[in-house]
């Protein structure tokens, strides 16, 4: 059986917005802003082949979303309206950058910030 907490039930980025919200199974509302997603983008061309994922600061050219694509029922492929669209973010690692005040009460990620690849 698939873990509640990493089993997304609805995904919502509106147009113009800066956050995603997912509700995942197990009842959490996670909170991921763009800034961070932007910022841990876990692919080859923003991390190398290294074992922590570093914050990368994004632009705001960066920040918004053009689609959100599930792939398989494992992760999402963020695509950004600059093109960029070769980062999956699997839902454990979505869940993991969850920032809202119960799982990251001291705010938002900082440059030069590390965090393990899941």
């Amino acid at each position: 059986m698939k873990d509640p907490r990493t089993k997304a039930r609805a995904i919502r980025s509106p147009r113009g917005a800066r956050t995603m919200e997912i509700d995942w199974a197990d009842g959490h509302t996670g909170i991921l802003p763009h800034r961070v997603l932007r910022g841990f983008c876990p692919c080859a061309g923003c991390q190398g082949h290294s074992g922590a994922i570093k914050f990368l600061p994004p632009s705001d050219l960066q920040l918004e979303l053009e689609e959100i694509d599930p792939v398989g029922n494992y992760a999402l492929c963020l695509k950004w309206f600059d093109g960029h669209a070769s980062g999956l973010y699997s839902y454990a690692y979505l869940r993991s950058l969850c920032h809202c005040d119960l799982c990251r009460p001291e705010g938002e990620a900082d440059e030069g910030q590390e965090i393990p690849r899941l």
